[in-house]
């Protein structure tokens, strides 16, 4: 029988991805662990790996195509024995065919039951669906079915975070915590399952497009990555309960001590000649300041959930990253561990990946907080939004020379202004103030940072 080969889930965000190169073509034979295709995500560029054996009978989705749903249709591979070009005709008309083959990419393979169970995207219709109190139909996977049933959940009352609005496993699992999709009773009526108040709703479309005269703009339509971190604001925005905190910090040692450092930098031979082994820049030094900082603060160096707090061992921290479309945060782990120089040449090669979008899932998933640095481009200060888990972030604004009073003189001093947001539920103001003023005290004290 034929085997479907469908747009793999590579994130737990991701809803769509683009096919950006076939590794392989028409007529080729694959065995699981071949790669197969590269695939752009809102984050990174994936290679991806075939489950399956067998030919390609067809390659379904072009590559350079944008946009490919995820659990579509994208390839069709051929049992052996069996003739490419029948099989590619018997998937495409949807008549019997083996199920769905699953790719994975090879920086994170997720969890056989995590997989995606449903049909092409283009046929949602073939989706299995429970009928719901109002006679609609339910689309969920087959897990989030199972988990559902034994937890006496209703599905009619539990919103699908999946394509299309498909329920999965992690939205049962969700509505489980809260307790608010308990079956209702034979014969209740079905508005008893959602009681939950509705939230505010944005502006439509419509209503934002008739404010401006027609002619008067150019649509630019949204590419993943915007979706991606739209939503993720709009959630860090509405769930997490943001606490602002403002420090000024005296910069003028550090950068006594990153000058004298660079300038000790051993030189290391290219093919270009000669270079320095490292190059230090400040925001290289604010990572190191803010890690050791959440070593002095243990009790800041934490991640809410609504059944325990999770108090890290190490200071896992993400740095934003700008690029074409967005921005990204990959991660510096265990930063409080690490020695300067280590810590900016990582950073220089997650940044040049991140920019290029080679990063590894694993490289910018996660964390324990992040600094957000604007102060390159001449910003004083600003208030970052959180990036869950997270339970703060640190903004960054420019160092420049401000009149301070030192000894009853008014003197001149290189500032840096810092902002804290945290979140509330797990870092509450006196617990903030305590974290920013032990990052202060590395910053005006760098060469603690060298212990």
């Amino acid at each position: 029988m034929p085997i479907k080969v469908t747009m793999p889930a590579l994130s737990p965000t991701m809803e769509e991805g683009n096919l950006a190169k076939w590794m392989v073509k028409e007529g080729d034979s694959v065995a699981p662990g071949d790669v197969i295709a590269e695939i752009e995500t809102d984050k990174a560029t994936m290679e991806v790996e075939a489950v399956d054996e067998g030919t390609v009978a067809k390659l379904v989705v072009p590559e350079g195509t944008e946009g490919v749903k995820v659990n579509a249709l994208i390839a069709v591979l051929a049992e052996e024995g069996e003739d490419a070009g029948e099989a590619a005709k018997a998937a495409e008309s949807g008549s019997d065919s083996k199920p769905e083959s699953k790719v994975e990419s090879k920086a994170e393979k997720p969890a056989k039951e995590e997989a995606p169970a449903a049909k092409s995207e283009a046929k949602p219709a073939e989706a299995k669906a429970a009928p719901a109190g109002d006679g609609e139909r339910v689309f969920a996977s087959p897990l989030a079915r199972r988990l559902a049933k034994e937890a006496g959940l209703d599905l009619s009352a539990i919103a699908g975070s999946g394509p299309k609005g498909r329920i999965v496993k992690a939205d049962v699992e969700a509505a489980g915590k809260d307790g608010g999709a308990k079956a209702v009773a034979a014969g209740a009526p079905a508005e008893a399952a959602s009681a939950a108040p509705s939230a505010p709703q944005a502006m439509s479309d419509d209503q934002v497009m008739k404010l401006f005269e027609e002619g008067s703009y150019e649509l630019i339509p949204h590419d993943s990555m915007r979706k991606t971190i739209a939503r993720r604001l709009v959630e860090a925005k509405s769930t997490i309960p943001h606490f602002y905190l403002t420090l000024d910090c005296e910069i003028d040692a550090l950068l006594a001590l990153r000058k004298q450092l660079n300038d000790a930098a051993p030189k290391v031979k290219t093919g270009d000649g000669e270079k320095p082994a490292y190059k230090l820049s400040v925001n290289d030094m604010v990572i190191k300041a803010h890690a050791k900082a959440l070593t002095m603060v243990p009790e800041a160096n934490v991640s809410w959930t609504e059944s325990a707090m999770v108090k890290h061992r190490h200071a896992d921290v993400g740095v934003a990253v700008s690029i074409p479309g967005g921005l990204i945060t990959p991660i510096i782990r265990r930063a409080d561990e690490k020695t300067l120089s280590a810590i900016s040449n990582e950073m220089k090669d997650l940044a040049a990946r991140a920019r290029s979008r080679k990063l590894k899932t694993e490289e910018f998933q996660g964390g324990n907080t992040a600094v957000s640095n604007l102060g390159m481009f001449g910003i004083k200060d600003f208030a970052a939004v959180i990036n869950p888990p997270h339970a703060t972030i640190l903004a960054v604004g420019a160092g420049e020379q401000r009149a301070v009073v030192k000894d009853g003189e008014v003197k001149v001093a290189t500032v840096m202004s810092v902002t804290l947001s945290t979140d509330h539920r797990a870092v509450d103001g006196a617990l903030g103030a305590e974290l920013l003023a032990a990052f202060k005290k590395v910053i005006e004290n760098p060469l603690t940072m060298l212990i």
